[in-house]
C-alpha cells in the first residue's frame, strides 16, 4: 500500500492546477513499485494492450508500436518503453491513481508507465493534458519550462517534438518524488539510472472534440428536429446574398439542439463515461442469482469496480447514472445509491442496507455484476 500523497491540495487548486507545474520532493515516502520492468514488458507482449518504444541512434529518433517479445538489439541505453492503462491489469497501479481523486473522475484518463534505460526518454515535447508523474524505481532528470507556444515538428512519424526551451523546473527525480506538469507546458526526462515513471494523465476535451462527439450523439439518438423556414420571406433583390437573419435562424436551429437539458446532460454523461481503452471484463461465473449477490455482501465480501470502467451521474439527478457509454436508471431516486456506485470504487453490504431502497440499487447492480464491471474479491484486512 502507499504512503498517502504529501501535497496541500487547496493550495495546489489554487495556484498550480492548469496554470504552472511543480516538484513535489518526497511526496510518496518510502514509494515502492507496484511492478517490475519484467511484468511492464510482460504487458507489452500483448496486442490488447497498447504500447510503443521510443529510441535513439545517434541524433536520430525511433519509435514503433507494440506487441514487443524482444529488447536485445536496443542495447543498453537509449530507449524507453511505453504501456498505456497499466492501472487497468494491475490493482496497485489503479491504487497510485486513487492518490488523486482530488480530481474529478471524468477528467482521469489513464496510468501510462514508461521505463527507460540510462540516457532514455522521449525527447522535449508539449502535451495538451495535465500529469503527475511519479517516479519510481531509479532516477530521471526532468527540465519542465513554463506555458508557451513554440514551434513544433515531427522528429519521427510518431513523434511530436518542440524547439529548445528555458526551464522552470530542472532537476533529478527519485523514489517517491512527483512531478505535475500543466497542458501546454514544454518538458523532456531521461533516465539517469535504468528507471520506473507512472504518469497520472488528465484529459479535458476541446470545442472540436466537443461538438463532433454532440452531432454523434444527436444522429444516433435523434429521429427529426426542426428544419430552416422562411416562410415570412420579403421579395428577394439580392440573389447570391445570404443575409444575416438567416445566419441567426441557422444558429438557433442548432442551439436549440444545445439547450435541451435531458439531451446535453445524456450525451455528456455517455461520452465522458465510455471506457479510454479495452475492459478487462470477466463475466461472472456461474451468473449471480439477486439472492446470491445479497448473500455474498451479508456474508461481508466487498465489490470492487473494474479499473477502467467509468461511472458518473449528473450533479442532482438521484436517479440515473453512465456506465462504459450507456444510462442507467434506479426503480426509485435514491442520492444515496448513486453516490455509493459512481463516488466509490467499493460497495460494501452495510451501505447498501442503510439505503432507503436496497432492492432498487441491487437490482440494477445485479447485471453489471454478471457482466463484469463489479467483482466480489475478498477483504485482506
Amino acid at each position: 500500500m502507499h504512503s498517502a500523497l504529501k501535497l496541500d491540495i487547496d493550495d495546489f487548486l489554487a495556484h498550480y492546477w492548469q496554470r504552472k507545474p511543480l516538484l513535489l520532493k518526497g511526496a510518496l515516502p518510502g514509494f515502492a513499485d507496484p511492478l517490475s520492468p519484467d511484468e511492464l514488458a510482460g504487458l507489452a507482449l500483448e496486442s490488447h494492450i497498447e504500447s510503443r518504444r521510443v529510441w535513439r541512434e545517434g541524433e536520430r529518433w525511433q519509435a514503433e508500436t507494440g506487441p514487443f517479445d524482444s529488447y536485445d538489439h536496443l542495447g543498453e541505453e537509449y530507449w524507453t518503453l511505453l504501456v498505456q492503462a497499466v492501472n487497468q491489469w494491475h490493482p496497485q497501479v489503479q491504487d497510485l491513481a486513487e492518490q488523486f481523486r482530488f480530481i474529478p473522475g471524468w477528467r482521469f484518463d489513464d496510468v501510462m508507465v514508461s521505463f527507460s534505460t540510462p540516457k532514455g526518454g522521449v525527447g522535449p515535447h508539449i502535451d495538451q493534458y495535465g500529469v503527475f508523474i511519479v517516479q519510481g524505481e531509479g532516477s530521471r532528470h526532468w527540465r519542465v519550462g513554463k506555458q508557451q507556444s513554440l514551434k513544433e515538428f515531427a522528429s519521427h512519424g510518431a513523434l511530436r517534438h518542440c524547439e529548445a526551451f528555458e526551464a522552470e523546473i530542472d532537476a533529478l527525480l527519485e523514489p517517491g518524488d512527483v512531478l505535475y506538469i500543466p497542458p501546454g507546458c514544454p518538458h523532456e526526462g531521461y533516465a539517469q539510472t535504468p528507471a520506473l515513471n507512472y504518469s497520472i494523465g488528465f484529459r479535458a476535451p476541446d470545442a472540436k472534440d466537443l461538438i463532433s462527439s454532440f452531432a454523434d450523439h444527436v444522429l444516433a439518438h435523434t429521429e427529426q428536429t426542426r428544419r430552416f423556414d422562411d416562410a415570412a420571406m420579403s421579395p428577394c433583390r439580392h440573389h447570391g446574398r445570404i443575409d444575416h437573419q438567416v445566419l441567426a435562424q441557422v444558429k438557433t436551429l442548432m442551439t436549440e439542439l444545445l439547450d435541451d437539458p435531458v439531451r446535453l446532460t445524456d450525451w455528456f454523461g455517455e461520452m465522458m463515461s465510455e471506457a479510454k481503452h479495452d475492459l478487462d471484463l470477466e463475466p461472472a461465473e456461474p451468473v449471480y442469482s439477486l439472492e446470491e449477490l445479497v448473500l455474498r455482501l451479508d456474508h461481508g465480501d466487498h465489490l470492487y469496480r473494474l479499473a477502467g470502467a467509468r461511472c458518473f451521474y449528473i450533479e442532482g439527478n438521484k436517479q440515473e447514472f453512465y456506465l462504459d457509454g450507456d444510462r442507467y436508471q434506479l426503480a426509485q431516486p435514491d442520492a444515496d445509491a448513486i453516490a455509493l456506485l459512481c463516488d466509490q470504487s467499493r460497495i460494501c453490504g452495510p451501505e447498501v442496507a442503510c439505503l432507503a431502497q436496497p432492492q432498487a440499487l441491487l437490482e440494477v447492480l445485479l447485471p453489471l455484476v454478471n457482466q463484469g464491471y463489479w467483482y466480489f474479491e475478498e477483504d485482506e484486512e
